[in-house]
Order: C-alpha cells, then structure tokens, then sequence
C-alpha cells in the first residue's frame, strides 16, 4: 500500500506541477466555470416562481443539489476525463501494453495517472453553492451528518467512477467509445435537478440503473435529514457492487486485448 501512495504523489505531484506553468489557464477555467454555473442557475430558476417548488423542493435545496452537481462535474474534470479518456488512445496506439508490464496494477495506474487542476475551481464554485443553499435552507450541521454526507459524496464518486471505467474498458473491442461516454455524461446531467421532479419511471431509472440519485439528491437529503436509513445502505451497497463489476470487467477485458507487439 505504500509504494501506491508513494507512485500517486510522484503522479499528481509531477501533474499539478506541469499545469501549474500555465497559470493563466486557471483563471480562464474559473471565469469559464462561473459563466456556465451563471447558466445552470438561470435554468433552474425557470421553474421557479412566487410560492412554487420543484417536486417538493424549494429554491435553497434545489441550490444545494446544483452545487453536489458541480462538485462532481469538476471531479470528472479533474479527475476522471485526463485519466479514462487516455484509455481508449493508449489501446488505440499500443500504449497499453507498456502499461500492462509495469510493476504496478494496470487499473490503478490507467485511473491516477494524472489529474488536471482546471477541474478544482469548479470544485470549490460547487462546494460554494452548496454551503450557501445549506444556509438558505436552515441546515443545522453536525458531526454526525458531515460524516454521513462525506460517505455518501466517496460512494457517489465511487459509482462515478465504476459507470465511466466500464464504458472506457470496452474500448478494448469498440475502440471508439466516445459518444458512449458523451451519453453517460448527458445522463448524469440529470442529477443537476431533485428527484423528485422526474416521473415515477425516471427516478427507479435514476436510483437503481443508473444511480444518478446518489451523487447529489441523497447526500442533500442527509444534510436536510430527510433521507432514510435504507436510501444510505442502498448507496453504498451500489458503490461497491458498481466498483466490483468495473474491476471484474476490466480483468476480463484484458483476456482479449491483442498486444500491438502481437
């Protein structure tokens, strides 16, 4: 477990140290965050008018999924869009193999490659709005529902996270997954607004297929205290089977790769 953590800090260490000799893309990325923030939020209050809710929800806890929402869109584009896009080039150009014969697991490697810092203001912007619609809303915090809301947040990134790999790994048979990928994007768009503004259909889509509810509905749920023991248990339950399958898929993806030395 040590020399992991020790390979992750060379990675990003080495990552954050290339951006950071541009530093004028930061305040690109941040003003080009707030512009689209700006949009999100003119969207939103579209539905909003004198004494009217959406799905029960009112304007301050509608602010509050929109800021989950922008946490996790900058995780993705932190994180997630720089490593798992990467997956398809390295299996189109023969890359993978280099990266299958280092002493190093495959997967951990293709996941934490790197990390681009464009991603953290939209990270802090949506952290942001998310502690201003807490306050809006009247949300006492405790120790208790901080803890709960940052297990939810690390089990919606999980299911993230497992949802994205899976489509990234098929690239090993459809080299080209990119409007697969651009789909699932669309779809998590989604969860910028409450569940319960979908139909019946849409939110057992949401909540069990593509558990969209889990990312920003349910953690705003726990800082409202309005989600139930069972909802929590079910979150987590899906990260971990959603993790389980990426990891078994890609294990089973790899028995069909043909080396490009082959």
């Amino acid at each position: 477990m040590g020399r992991y953590w020790r390979t992750l800090r060379r990675f990003w260490g080495t990552a954050v140290a290339v951006q950071l000799e541009y530093q004028a893309n930061v305040l690109i990325e941040l003003v080009a965050v707030a512009m689209s923030l700006s949009g999100s939020l003119f969207l939103l209050s579209l539905f909003y008018g004198p004494d009217q809710t959406l799905g029960g929800w009112s304007w301050a806890q509608a602010l509050m999924v929109q800021g989950l929402y922008t946490v996790f869109d900058g995780i993705a584009t932190t994180w997630l869009r720089p490593n798992l896009g990467a997956i398809v080039t390295h299996v189109r150009e023969g890359t993978l193999d280099f990266v299958l014969l280092k002493p190093i697991d495959s997967q951990f490697w293709l996941s934490l490659r790197t990390l681009s810092p464009a991603g953290l203001p939209e990270i802090g912007l949506g952290l942001g709005l998310l502690a201003w619609g807490s306050h809006q809303a009247g949300v006492v915090l405790s120790l208790s529902s901080l803890f709960t809301v940052l297990v939810m947040l690390l089990a919606g990134g999980l299911i993230l996270y497992s949802l994205w790999f899976l489509i990234a790994a098929t690239s090993i048979w459809f080299v080209k997954t990119w409007n697969a990928t651009e789909v699932l994007r669309a779809l998590l768009a989604s969860g910028r607004y409450p569940l319960n503004a979908y139909p019946p259909a849409l939110r057992l889509l949401f909540t069990l297929v593509l558990p969209v509810a889990f990312l920003t509905t349910v953690p705003a749920q726990v800082l409202l205290r309005e989600a139930a023991a069972p909802m929590l248990l079910a979150g987590l339950a899906l990260a971990v089977l959603f993790f389980a399958a990426a990891r078994a898929f890609w294990l089973f993806a790899l028995r069909f790769y043909t080396s490009a030395s082959s």
